[in-house]
């Protein structure tokens, strides 16, 4: 359910800015090899060709909404699928285009992938992409699947294959093994372990080191999560999600310098509503003036957000300025009437009475959506005059 305000925004891109915005979901490959141990390669495959189509803007589907689609319909996930399974899955998650194969080994040394692209409104099927190699290229032939998919969705804007490499290298094999492992693992042991093993085979390798920290910030294990996050670098392009993660972790450790530098890098980038909010509830635990300014602007990029009107009080109440902060307590309250601390924070700003002492309310958002805000700032700049 936490996918559902990104879902809802790409859904509004797609409408407003027809064909910019189309939405991508790649279904894990067929493991034709008839080895079980070989499993995790088809996931590998689905994974990596998901991973880059994001990082190139264009709106594709998490693992777990796929996951969820197959369950509904009653589709074993990797299992051979139909023409008509296919379209099935597409309508479920109202999804335009679909990226589908199969991993074969028609020789012991030798391991075959076969993509290909469904362009579902068109009901357009496209050539379909070969790569054989053995199983120490998996890793070359799975980053040269990604670009040839990304061409294919992104013609004019795709870089060549030298450029994709720059950004997307080639990592090694059982780190990959390791980290695809750690996602098909049920306990959070066990993914802990293998996501911590490939983050140790290849230090380049950004993918576990999102994962971990996920991981622990999901067991508010605070400390250890933003060790995870500030290990990537920025050249990746999980640059800013980690340091929106490791912004909320360091406010969460009581470091709101930290957390103020973290949120900041992140805004000069990314400058969507929950960022600026959650750079403004730092700035606010430091008593910068600044932590208004910040408030109101996602405010203003989202007036139905009660939270946002509440911050914006809040931060008005610090500076008392109680009649401008009891505005704003009202309309939290008109939008969330179960809201016990914009109760109360309103009958301090009627009081006019201010308490250096109260205790902190200010709200932080933990959600991130950063391939929404892509997807509409490339659709602006693409929109006909």
């Amino acid at each position: 359910m936490k996918r559902l305000p990104a879902l809802l925004l790409a859904a509004s891109i797609v409408s407003a800015f027809p064909g910019l915005a189309e939405t991508v979901a790649v279904l894990p490959f067929h493991n034709a090899t008839g080895n079980p141990n070989l499993e995790w390669i088809g996931i590998s495959a689905a994974e990596s060709i998901r991973e880059a189509l994001a990082d190139f803007g264009v709106l594709v589907l998490d693992r777990g909404s796929v996951a969820e689609a197959c369950r509904r319909l009653g589709i074993r996930e990797g299992a051979p699928l139909t023409r008509a399974s296919v379209i099935k899955i597409a309508e479920t998650l109202d999804a335009e285009n679909i990226v589908h194969g199969a991993v074969s080994q028609p020789q012991p040394s030798e391991l075959r992938f076969t993509v290909r692209l469904v362009d579902i409104p068109n009901m357009r099927q496209s050539a379909e992409i070969n790569h054989s190699g053995a199983l120490e290229d998996v890793a070359a032939i799975q980053n040269r699947i990604d670009w040839e998919i990304l061409r294919q969705l992104r013609p004019e804007s795709a870089p060549s294959h030298q450029e994709f490499l720059k950004s997307h290298p080639i990592y090694r094999i059982d780190a990959i093994e390791s980290y695809v492992r750690g996602l098909m693992a049920p306990q959070a042991d066990l993914k802990h372990r293998f996501f911590t093993q490939a983050a140790r085979l290849d230090a380049r390798y950004s993918r576990p080191l999102l994962a971990l920290g996920r991981l622990l910030w999901e067991q508010e294990n605070f400390k250890a999560a933003a060790s995870w996050f500030a290990k990537i670098q920025p050249a990746d392009s999980r640059y800013f999600e980690a340091n929106f993660y490791l912004g909320l972790c360091r406010f969460y450790l009581g470091d709101y310098a930290g957390a103020q530098a973290a949120f900041e890098i992140v805004a000069q980038k990314v400058p969507l509503n929950e960022v600026l909010n959650n750079l403004g509830a730092a700035q606010s635990r430091r008593d910068n003036p600044q932590a208004a300014e910040n408030f109101r602007r996602a405010l203003e990029g989202d007036p139905s957000d009660p939270d946002y009107h509440f911050n914006l009080g809040y931060a008005l109440w610090k500076a008392a300025k109680f009649e401008e902060a009891a505005e704003c307590f009202r309309a939290a309250l008109e939008r969330d009437p179960q809201d016990r601390e914009a109760t109360l924070m309103l009958g301090r700003c009627l009081k006019r009475t201010r308490d250096p002492a109260a205790e902190p309310l200010e709200r932080v958002k933990e959600e991130y959506n950063e391939i929404v805000f892509f997807q509409l700032k490339e659709a602006l700049e693409r929109k006909p005059k």
